[in-house]
């Protein structure tokens, strides 16, 4: 039920040619809310930023995935991202997070909404995961695995 909503838009944008669908914040159109079945992030300046908005989905990756960046000494900035940072191409790194993948880097963003023809890409991601964005999945998935320390005790065992 959760994804029901977007089955409609990423027909489209896989009609299209593309992998997923980004979605806008529904009153300005302005603010990057998330991306299909996956939520966004961005790494600019040894900081991981991710949209803040009532829209989202409480993704339990997101969460663990802002506690290990922080653990990682980085800084986390959670806000409403407008469009236009991205476009400005800002970011060194972009990615989506979510349940199956954990990470997936993304390489190009376009924007047709609305006359826009508008491109960004990512160079870091474009053809592999960035160095942040793996140092950040080795670490979670590290975690779920046990070959990480456990600091945040979230991995039990079911018997």
């Amino acid at each position: 039920g959760n994804y029901a909503a977007s089955l409609r838009a990423n027909k489209k944008a896989h009609d299209l040619g593309y992998s997923c669908e980004f979605y806008l914040d529904a009153k300005e159109k302005k603010y990057i809310d998330e991306c299909g079945a996956a939520n966004f992030f961005g790494i600019k300046n040894n900081t991981y930023v991710t949209p803040k908005s009532t829209s989202i989905l409480p993704s339990i990756t997101r969460r663990s995935l802002v506690q290990v960046a922080q653990d990682l000494g980085m800084t986390v900035d959670q806000r409403p991202v407008e469009w236009a940072e991205v476009k400005a191409g800002t970011f060194v790194e972009c990615g989506l997070c979510g349940t199956a993948a954990v990470i997936s880097p993304v390489g190009e963003i376009d924007n047709k909404v609305y006359g826009a023809d508008e491109t960004v890409t990512f160079p870091a991601g474009y053809t592999e995961i960035g160095p942040v964005m793996k140092k950040l999945r080795e670490t979670l998935t590290g975690i779920q695995s046990g070959a990480v320390e456990d600091k945040h005790n979230w991995v039990y065992t079911v018997a």
